[in-house]
């Protein structure tokens, strides 16, 4: 079966197309800076042949013509891996959030309606599916679309951990929940552990641009620093984090606007916020390094973070056999695990300082109690194999 995985951002596109279940890579795409009519790029590659294609200062104004770009690519151009495109059975997305549809779903017009109701909680990410999935229905209209949202791998989280303490009518008429994210990252993490073992304790740090951290018992989730919505637990390059409600009523009446408090939270916030720097941690650390106390600070506030999650999920799984770090900072910083590392002498972890230094796989001395790994996250291969599995 051919699946093709898409990515979806505000004004951005990657595929990848995929042959099941054997997990080959046939071709990948990506698309950026949709909308400009003179600067978008476009980037195809057909990972059989190596054929490549590099193009910038393009003119894609709308989604739609740039996943015809890659369609074209796919099955007419040079490095074409298709001679229809009706080999494509499957489009597996990336999507995040639908009401009432928090798992793995055919999309049909009840789930679309479901994004559109959630809006409110992630208007750049459903409203830029919502787009994308739209076209690609219009241009492969036989084939099934499948949402494998990012609350998909948590959906098991028991309620005790997931309910607020809010009147339960909201949770059960409007769904207010601790829903998740990273749900594709923490779950291809899954899939690596449970490739080696069938049972262990796991806390997975998916730390980049958006972190969080999941603990996985036996290939499951159990709880998760995410909140219902993508601006809680950890602070973020942009986002708040985890945040008193009453804050914002309290700036609203010293005479702040709500857009202004929403950039505050969104696009102000986090490491940027606190830093003042950059929303970039190599920056903030190369400021950190230089004296600034306020990188220091942001440097400071999200190693704790991350501690204080690994902590909460250590007693939540009653142990702990791996701990491991994926995404952008997980799999790059040897600086930051060290620093989350120090913490954890308590319950058995010793780091290799040289392993560390070189981002190997497995980065625990050999007589730590705990195993500290690096895997670095596949999120697409998650969604192909998840498109795959839906009966």
């Amino acid at each position: 079966m051919k699946i093709l995985v898409c990515n979806a951002g505000s004004t951005s596109l990657k595929f990848k197309l995929y042959e099941m279940p054997a997990c080959t890579v046939l071709a990948t795409g990506k698309v950026e800076r949709v909308g400009s009519c003179d600067d978008a790029i476009f980037g195809y590659c057909n990972t059989v042949t190596g054929y490549r294609v590099d193009a910038g200062k393009m003119n894609i104004p709308d989604y739609a013509v740039g996943i015809n770009k890659f369609l074209f690519e796919l099955t007419q151009g040079k490095g074409a891996v298709l001679t229809d495109i009706r080999e494509i059975e499957r489009v597996g997305y990336k999507s995040v959030l639908s009401k009432n549809h928090y798992g793995v779903h055919e999309i049909d017009e009840a789930v679309m309606q479901g994004m559109r109701d959630f809006l409110p909680l992630a208007p750049v990410h459903n409203s830029a599916y919502l787009k994308a999935i739209e076209t690609v229905q219009a241009v492969l209209p036989n084939a099934r679309h499948v949402g494998v949202f990012e609350t998909a791998f948590h959906r098991d989280i028991p309620l005790e951990r997931k309910i607020y303490g809010v009147p339960y009518e909201w949770y059960e008429t409007y769904g207010i929940q601790r829903l998740g994210y990273h749900g594709a990252s923490h779950g291809y993490i899954a899939d690596c552990l449970n490739a080696e073992k069938k049972e262990y304790k796991a806390i997975s740090c998916h730390l980049g641009g958006s972190a969080s951290i999941c603990g996985i018992l036996n290939g499951k989730s159990v709880d998760t620093s995410f909140g219902m919505s993508l601006e809680t637990g950890l602070i973020h390059a942009n986002r708040v984090g985890d945040m008193d409600p009453t804050m914002i009523h309290f700036l609203k009446q010293v005479g702040l606007s709500e857009e202004e408090i929403l950039q505050g939270c969104q696009k102000k916030g986090g490491l940027l916020g606190i830093s003042g720097v950059s929303n970039d941690l190599r920056y903030v650390l190369e400021a950190a390094d230089g004296g600034n106390e306020r990188a220091k600070l942001a440097v400071d506030v999200f190693v704790t973070g991350i501690v204080h999650y690994i902590g909460a999920f250590f007693l939540d799984l009653g142990g702990l056999t791996d701990l491991v770090f994926t995404a952008g900072i997980g799999e790059h910083s040897d600086r930051i695990r060290a620093r989350v590392c120090q913490h954890l002498g308590c319950i058995g972890v010793k780091l290799d300082a040289e392993a560390n230094q070189k981002n190997a796989p497995i980065i625990s001395a050999p007589d730590s109690a705990v195993t500290v790994r690096v895997i670095p996250t596949d999120e697409e291969l998650g969604i192909a194999r998840r498109t795959y599995e839906l009966v």
